[in-house]
């Protein structure tokens, strides 16, 4: 009876680790260069990197995932090389295939992008000075994929959508002998819906894969992604 007893506390110890184990492993991801199908004059050569990099640190700060670095991996390769070649002590070298393979790659591209949509300028002058204030606005939409590494399947696609306005005073003066801008807004909107972009991939990737389907919160984003659909829908006019 005693023998039975202890197998059976044996059995439900190593289920727990077992267990405890499988939950505590993050999903491992992947960040590609964001691509661009607009006309945004912020847009240039290093932009789709710079992004990406946003996005990795924004997935990281969650410790949701793990997340890793391919921008990189060339440098990695060629340490763990040069670790083989036997110029490197052998106890320091990094070992040649061990590096971590993603299960999931998320790519992503900005395919809409509107400033000042709603922009507003007012104030008045008055013997060379003047005083105003301003108001500004953005619009801009990601479409976000998810690619699952072991099957080469889209597991999941997404638009993603941040708007941001800001608003700021504005001082200056215009004499005959001085011109300038006294003050600037200190973050604009183009800003602001760049890194809301970022921030809601992040965090609908930790409600897509960590919570699943079924969550609530994935509930919420279909709400946002029907709204998104029906705006689109009553902004085109069919003959």
């Amino acid at each position: 009876m005693k023998k039975q007893m202890m197998a059976l506390i044996l059995f439900l110890f190593t289920f727990v680790l077992i267990t405890d184990s499988l939950a505590a492993e993050k999903p491992r991801i992947g960040v590609l260069r964001f691509t661009n199908n607009t006309h945004a004059g912020w847009w240039h050569g290093g932009m789709g990197g710079e992004l990406q990099d946003m996005l990795i640190a924004e997935l990281a700060s969650t410790k949701s995932f793990s997340v890793l670095e391919r921008k990189e991996l060339d440098a990695v390769v060629s340490e763990q090389k040069l670790g083989a070649s036997g110029l490197v002590r052998k106890e320091t070298a990094p070992e040649i295939g061990k590096l971590t393979g993603a299960r999931y790659l998320i790519s992503a591209t900005v395919t809409s992008f509107e400033e000042d949509t709603s922009g507003k300028d007012a104030g008045f002058s008055l013997l060379g000075v003047s005083v105003g204030g301003n108001k500004g606005k953005a619009y801009m939409a990601v479409d976000l994929k998810v690619m699952d590494t072991n099957t080469g399947e889209i597991a999941d696609v997404r638009t993603v959508e941040a708007t941001s306005e800001s608003s700021g005073l504005r001082l200056g003066l215009n004499l005959s002998f001085f011109s300038g801008n006294l003050g600037e807004k200190a973050k604009t909107p183009t800003a602001k819906a760049i890194r809301g972009c970022v921030v809601e991939i992040a965090q609908y990737l930790e409600c897509s894969l960590l919570k699943g389907k079924d969550d609530s919160c994935m509930k919420e984003y279909d709400e946002k992604e029907s709204k998104r659909k029906q705006k689109t829908k009553d902004s085109i006019k069919l003959e």
